[in-house]
């Protein structure tokens, strides 16, 4: 099977499904917001423009160098929409888990994730349709599919702030209570999206199977760049040892799991796009892992004998 297969499926949800997609949207975000608190925010005072610089990194910096990844690689359009989207997602908290183990800086890791997440509210949404319509393929796409920049837009940053704004609220108020019931909303929304997929992909099976091995190696080849990229631009921001471990990891790491959503929900679960996303949700843990790994034993190797 080629990619250009790929293009052509599409996940087909049910009404009920199809309906469930803004709940599971609105849960991700309502649980990453209650881990979210003011000291979070703490580089932005202390150490304001290489914070900001470190943020931009995320923002700005990776769906940008995205696009010239896909502008080397020349992709099918769905494949390249699933790179745009999962570049353009906020980072995941197992960034912080991944840094911690890296012996990185994990008070600035979670700042950065707190940052991202903060702003994804619009900044996801923006850039998606921004970045997908600099690449022909996916402009054309996004046009064939009848994706409309205004509802969009409004519709996904609603969904995306509305409970990133009563989570806060809870973080902030009620700081026992966000930390007991996170939990229980993680798992419901992660549960639920899996179901969701496993009944749309249902039907295709030996189209994804087919294509496995191609889109592994987009997510493989996308994520090192990504990581890549972050080590690289805190050496740019000269951040310290520690610090450029905790860059690379949030560069690196994305919440994919948001961006399926925002595939299924509004790009009428695009096969390629929506692969790129469900593979790089599972390769940015294998690889994470890896990573920290490494980091570790180069310390290892680096300590004195004694």
């Amino acid at each position: 099977m080629g990619a250009a297969e790929l293009d052509a499926v599409r996940i087909v949800l049910s009404p009920v499904a199809q309906s469930v997609l803004p709940v599971i949207m609105a849960m991700i975000m309502f649980c990453v917001a209650l881990s979210l608190r003011v000291t979070d925010f703490a580089f932005l005072r202390s150490t304001p423009l290489r914070f900001l610089g470190a943020a931009a990194g995320q923002v700005l910096l990776l769906p940008a160098a995205t696009m010239v990844l896909i502008l080397v690689l020349d992709p099918r359009a769905s494949i390249a929409l699933g790179m745009i989207v999962v570049a353009c997602c906020p980072g995941g908290n197992v960034s912080n888990f991944f840094t911690h183990l890296a012996r990185g800086d994990t008070a600035l890791s979670v700042s950065l994730t707190a940052t991202s997440s903060l702003a994804a509210a619009l900044a996801t949404p923006v850039s998606i349709l921004v970045w997908a319509s600099l690449y022909p393929p996916t402009a054309a796409l996004i046009t064939e599919i009848d994706v409309r920049a205004a509802p969009f837009l409004i519709q996904t940053t609603l969904i995306l702030a509305l409970p990133l704004a009563a989570g806060m609220v809870i973080a902030a108020a009620a700081p026992k209570t966000a930390a007991r019931i996170r939990p229980a909303f993680s798992a419901l929304s992660i549960l639920a999206l899996a179901g969701i997929v496993i009944v749309g992909l249902s039907g295709n099976w030996a189209v994804f199977l087919a294509g496995g091995l191609f889109i592994v190696s987009i997510c493989a080849l996308h994520n090192a760049y990504a990581f890549l990229i972050g080590w690289g631009w805190a050496h740019l921001l000269r951040f310290h040892a520690r610090a450029r471990r905790s860059l690379t990891f949030e560069i690196g790491i994305q919440n994919a799991g948001l961006g399926l959503v925002i595939l299924l929900g509004q790009f009428d679960g695009l096969g390629g796009a929506a692969g790129v996303t469900a593979v790089w949700g599972i390769w940015h843990l294998i690889s994470g892992l890896a990573l920290a790994g490494g980091f570790r034993l180069l310390d290892w190797h680096r300590a004195p004998a004694g």
